[in-house]
């Protein structure tokens, strides 16, 4: 998800910023937040994921609400997945497109069905972007038919992720945690106040989202450190998405890049439904193939390729790094960037250039891990 920063002249804090001061974070800025980078180490905190648990403040992401006579059918018109098929309870992830197909952002969206003709869902959006996805979904929404509620400022999100996270976390839930299925959702009892309960994640591990007010956020941090969920920060996040292959908005995807090109194909249902903005641009190039697409890339050695690296074949640029990071779970450097489709092969060979020398890489599969642990 985003990873775009500001200045530091009046950077925004979570409700949990305090807790992340006492357990010695170090911080950093993040779309115009100042969040913990990392607690006890980035590495730490990663192998807690992977193997244990981990927890992590996402307050900072955009949160709305909305609810009408007509919702889903008002906003297939706007994202290439069709949710006509959502049951109560089911989230779909997809992205928001611009009329280029290229994509505002990416984001999920969580279905709580129906009654007395009243549709209604929650949207997590990135922080970044929440300015402009709302200013885009008011724009595109019937709002006289669609209430429409921004709750990004209201409500905490803690990310508790890792094997052993349902247990920890289900001493503090009313409801049975095994009875959400993976990507799916609940209105539940926190701590005996009322929560938005979600098993999806940003890690490639099973794990849940909890969404409650401040107060009761503050309790449930806590609560969880004592039963020994560590505490993470962005840095861990951002090594277990990559490892899990799993895109970041401003990097990786973003308006000039259209969900065909990054991987994303599956949230496309060109046969499943109709209109929608950006569709044109989606059936050209599921007609004639795109030019370049999101590959996985593993070093051959132990230089790093980071973000903005080029990437050469026999001398001539080809393209650059999206995101690059060392694996900790598979100890090597991995990374993701756009190559032209002839050359984005599994096995390709390429080179990076770091700093004026060329380091040797190929083209793997992606996810570069797949968790045995995740529901």
């Amino acid at each position: 998800m985003s990873n775009q920063s500001t200045t530091p002249a009046s950077l925004s804090r979570t409700p949990l910023y305090n807790l992340a001061v006492e357990s010695k974070a170090r911080f950093t800025e993040f779309s115009g937040w100042e969040m913990p980078v990392q607690f006890g180490g980035i590495a730490q905190e990663h192998q807690a994921v992977r193997t244990a648990s981990g927890m992590f403040d996402i307050s900072h992401m955009g949160k709305f609400t909305m609810q009408g006579k007509n919702l889903i059918f008002q906003l297939q018109s706007l994202i290439p997945s069709d949710l006509s098929s959502l049951q109560t309870g089911q989230a779909q992830y997809s992205v928001l497109l611009n009329s280029e197909g290229g994509i505002i952002d990416d984001i999920i969206f969580y279905y709580q069905g129906e009654a007395a003709g009243i549709q209604q869902g929650v949207m997590i959006v990135n922080a970044a972007t929440r300015p402009k996805d709302r200013a885009w979904l008011l724009k595109n929404l019937e709002t006289s038919e669609i209430d429409f509620q921004d709750i990004s400022q209201d409500k905490v999100l803690i990310a508790v992720q890792g094997p052993q996270g349902i247990i920890q976390l289900q001493k503090f839930v009313q409801e049975d945690l095994n009875s959400i299925k993976s990507f799916g959702h609940l209105l539940g009892t926190v701590l005996g106040k009322l929560a938005f309960i979600a098993r999806t994640g940003y890690t490639g591990e099973d794990g849940f989202e909890v969404m409650v007010d401040p107060d009761v956020g503050v309790e449930l941090w806590r609560n969880l450190l004592a039963e020994g969920v560590v505490p993470c920060g962005l840095g861990a996040r951002d090594t277990l998405r990559l490892e899990a292959a799993m895109a970041l908005y401003g990097q990786d995807i973003n308006e000039g890049t259209t969900p065909l090109e990054a991987g994303l194909g599956w949230l496309v249902h060109l046969d499943r439904k109709g209109e929608f903005i950006g569709r044109q641009i989606l059936e050209e190039q599921k007609a004639s193939g795109v030019e370049r697409k999101l590959v996985g890339l593993q070093m051959q050695g132990r230089n790093i390729a980071r973000q903005g690296y080029p990437i050469s074949y026999e001398g001539e640029t080809v393209g650059e790094v999206t995101s690059g990071s060392w694996s900790p779970t598979l100890e090597c450097a991995i990374a993701l960037a756009y190559l032209p489709t002839n050359l984005a092969k599994i096995g390709q060979e390429l080179q990076v250039e770091i700093r004026g020398k060329f380091y040797p890489a190929k083209v793997v599969k992606k996810p570069f891990y797949r968790s045995p642990n995740k529901a």
